[in-house]
C-alpha cells in the first residue's frame, strides 16, 4: 500500500519534470524576440489608451511606429507633436509638424433656432434615439442632445449646454476623436485649431433644400452660395445643399461670415471690432457758418 502510495507520487513528478522540460525547449523553439524599442515608445506616449490614434492602444501604437518605415502617418493626438519627436528620437526618425485639433460641433440647432414637434421618451442615448426616429425636431441631421459624446470623453473635454447642445473646452480637448465616433448623427468634426485658436466653420449638417431646411431651423445652411461667390481663396464649396469651408485652404478672412444670410457660418475667437468714434461736431462752426450765410444773403438783397 505504502509503496503504491509512493511510486503514484514519483511517477507523477516525473511526468510534470518531463513536460516542463518539453516545454521549455518548445517555448526556445518558438519565441519571439519583441523589439526593445517598444517599451521605450510606449513609455514615451501619454499612456491615454484613448485609441485616437488609430490603434487600440499606446501599446499597439508604440508596436506600429517601431515597425514603420516611416512616422508621417502616425500621430498621437494626446501627446502631439511633441510625443511624436520623442517618439522619432528614439526611433531615430524623422517626424513632421502637425497643426493641433480641437473637436468642433457642427450644430446651432438650439431651442430657440430648432423649435421641438415631439418628446422623445426613451433611453437617454442618442445612438438609441438616431435608430428609433429622425429627433424631437424637423431637422434630421442636427444634435440629439443626449451627451453620446459626453460620456465617451476620457478627459472630461465637452459638456452638454444649457442650450441643449454640447461644448467643447478648448483647453482640455486633446482631439482623440472619441466624441466623433459616438455622435451617430456626425456633427462632430476635428479640425485645425487654427492660429490663436481661431477658426471658421459652418455650424450646420443639413442637407435639405434651403426652404424646408430654414423652416427646420433658423441658423440652418440652405446653400444660397453667397459664402462661395464671396471666398476669395476658394475655400468654400457646397455638396447636397451644405456648405463646408476647407480648413487648410481658409485665411480667416471671415468675408463669408459676413454675407451669410442665416448665420450657420461661425467664427470663433476673435476679437470683437471696437466701434469707431462718431465724428465731433462742432456747433460753434455751425452757427458762425449760418451766420455768414445769412449776411450773405442780406447783401445780395
Amino acid at each position: 500500500m505504502y509503496f503504491t502510495f509512493l511510486l503514484t507520487i514519483i511517477s507523477l513528478c516525473a511526468i510534470g519534470i518531463a513536460a516542463a522540460i518539453i516545454l521549455y525547449f518548445v517555448a526556445q523553439k518558438f519565441k519571439v524576440d519583441e523589439d526593445p524599442r517598444i517599451d521605450q515608445v510606449e513609455e514615451a506616449l501619454p499612456g491615454a489608451n484613448c485609441g485616437g490614434c488609430g490603434f487600440p492602444g499606446c501599446r499597439g501604437m508604440a508596436e506600429a511606429c517601431v515597425k514603420a518605415e516611416d512616422l508621417d502617418s502616425l500621430f498621437c493626438p494626446v501627446g502631439g507633436t511633441d510625443t511624436m519627436k520623442d517618439v522619432a528620437s528614439i526611433l531615430g526618425k524623422e517626424v513632421k509638424e502637425q497643426a493641433p485639433k480641437i473637436a468642433v460641433v457642427r450644430c446651432n440647432g438650439t431651442c430657440e433656432n430648432r423649435p421641438r414637434k415631439n418628446t422623445y421618451d426613451g433611453a437617454l442615448s442618442c445612438a438609441i434615439q438616431s435608430n428609433l426616429y429622425g429627433g424631437e425636431t424637423d431637422c434630421q441631421f442636427g444634435c440629439l442632445g443626449c451627451g453620446d459624446c459626453v460620456s465617451a470623453c476620457q478627459f472630461d473635454a465637452i459638456h452638454m449646454g444649457e442650450n441643449g447642445l454640447p461644448i467643447v473646452d478648448q483647453d482640455t480637448c486633446v482631439a482623440c476623436g472619441a466624441c466623433v465616433s459616438a455622435c451617430p448623427k456626425d456633427i462632430i468634426e476635428l479640425r485645425n485649431k487654427g492660429p490663436k485658436d481661431r477658426r471658421v466653420y459652418v455650424a450646420c449638417k443639413n442637407e435639405d433644400k434651403g426652404g424646408i431646411a430654414k423652416k427646420a431651423c433658423n441658423t440652418a445652411c440652405i446653400g444660397c452660395m453667397k459664402c462661395v461667390k464671396e471666398c476669395p481663396f476658394d475655400a468654400i464649396t457646397v455638396k447636397n445643399n451644405l456648405s463646408y469651408i476647407d480648413p487648410d485652404k481658409c485665411k480667416l478672412c471671415r468675408k463669408c461670415v459676413a454675407v451669410c444670410p442665416t448665420g450657420a457660418i461661425q467664427a470663433v475667437n476673435f476679437p470683437t471690432p471696437t466701434p469707431k468714434p462718431k465724428p465731433k461736431v462742432s456747433v460753434k462752426k455751425d452757427i458762425d457758418k449760418e451766420k455768414a450765410i445769412n449776411k450773405t444773403e442780406k447783401k445780395e438783397e
